[in-house]
């Protein structure tokens, strides 16, 4: 089993920073969303400025950013970026969160004591199976852990350290960034690329050791709303149209062995109903639209207003409100064009004497509106694991390996500029 070359301050600060709760919030109206974002965002600044980078800085928008200082004689190497978000999915609580280091795992179900219904079963996670030998770190079975992406962040800040500590390993300057909100898909809403100032970037939010992500989806959201006519229910014959029957005979022509989370995988895309404002007058259905081919988003649309209308059809009287709007593209559209981005981190890898596993994400990163921004942005490891789940957790050795290989990726970076 691959066990770190190094010991780093990692999981000590991963244990203290899941402590903080920094769950973000859909539709506050205030950036970031939540103001306890900005309790760890402003410690990190604090600790930033203890491992020597000195300008280490916190802006109005909440996005903490710092630089590591070049190493390297040379004068051509990139600014490489490293990014992680602090925030904690809204769907549920990241309060209280109380880690248990489960050391030298050997396969056993682990039952998480503050709900004994929270067991991490091996015989139904083929990953954990794979971590025998390991310190898996849970949380206590009433929240989330936060290792998405609080791992990537006490990743970065220990490569840091660990750089700053060893100037003998030559490297390009190194630019960190830490962002709010982005488990609510604004993590990069005044994101100031040209101030970052990274030629490329990675973020470090991914799953298994050794991950490369590189694609993602292409992703729109789609609002239907359905318009009946209220009136008084006593007196509605002939007269009242409920929008809340309109909006379920929709939903009832959607199919039912397709198209959906629950029955694609891979690189099949889906179309996905996960919010509905109802009343008689007026029914709203919200979908998320996916699809690694940005086409194949037009066509769901499309197929989306058909069913629709049908519906409609059979209501007189009934009117229909159609609004769609972009999330973000998949990143390898931009990723193509830039091979060696991608490239020196797999070789970052092997150098840290672990498998490559390249897999699209089935969902968005940072990563991905950053990649369309200008900063070329692929997803990297952190050993995160049943995202935004009670049953979450994460290898202690899984976030020393992504260490490594940050580490091994500055040297690569400065190795192959030309002088």
């Amino acid at each position: 089993m691959s066990k770190a070359a190094f010991s780093t301050s990692c999981v000590e600060r991963f244990l203290r920073y899941v402590t903080f709760d920094t769950q973000a919030s859909e539709g506050s109206g205030t950036y970031p969303s939540t103001a306890k974002q900005l309790v760890l965002l402003r410690h990190l600044v604090e600790e930033l400025r203890a491992i020597g980078l000195a300008d280490a800085v916190l802006d109005q928008h909440g996005y903490v950013m710092a630089t590591i200082p070049a190493t390297t004689a040379k004068r051509d190497v990139p600014v490489i970026g490293l990014i992680a978000h602090v925030d904690t999915s809204p769907e549920m609580s990241g309060a209280g969160v109380k880690p248990i280091v489960h050391r030298d795992y050997q396969g056993q179900d682990l039952v998480l004591p503050d709900d004994p219904t929270a067991v991490l079963r091996p015989a139904d996670i083929p990953y954990l199976r794979e971590r025998i030998g390991d310190d898996i770190i849970t949380a206590s079975g009433t929240t989330l852990l936060g290792a998405d992406n609080k791992a990537g962040v006490a990743e970065i800040v220990a490569a840091a350290e660990y750089l700053m500590a060893h100037p003998e390993i030559p490297h390009g300057p190194i630019r960190i960034a830490f962002t709010p909100d982005e488990e609510v898909g604004e993590g990069t809403k005044f994101f100031d690329v040209a101030k970052f100032g990274a030629k490329y970037a990675y973020t470090i939010d991914g799953g298994a050791r050794g991950e490369i992500e590189m694609e993602s989806f292409s992703a729109d959201s789609m609002t239907i709303t359905f318009v009946g006519f209220n009136t008084h229910p006593g007196y509605g014959k002939g007269i009242l149209i409920n929008s809340i029957k309109i909006a379920a005979g929709f939903l009832a022509r959607l199919p039912k062995d397709g198209l959906s989370p629950e029955t694609t995988d891979g690189y099949e895309g889906y179309v996905h109903p996960y919010v509905i404002h109802a009343s008689v007058e007026r029914t709203a259905v919200k979908l998320l639209i996916r699809d690694f081919r940005t086409a194949g988003l037009e066509e769901k649309e499309t197929f989306l207003e058909q069913l629709a209308r049908e519906t409609i059809a059979e209501w007189p009287g009934a009117a229909l409100d159609i609004k769609i709007e972009e999330s973000y593209r998949n990143m390898r559209e931009i990723l193509d064009q830039f091979p060696g981005v991608v490239e020196n981190a797999r070789e970052a890898i092997r150098r840290a004497g672990i498998e490559i596993r390249e897999t699209p994400i089935r969902g968005g990163t940072d990563g991905s509106k950053l990649s369309f921004m200008g900063l070329p942005t692929p997803n990297l490891f952190a050993g995160e694991q049943n995202f935004h789940s009670r049953l979450e957790w994460v290898s202690a050795q899984d976030m020393e390996k992504a260490v490594e290989v940050i580490v091994q990726l500055c040297r690569v970076w400065e190795e192959r500029a030309i002088g």
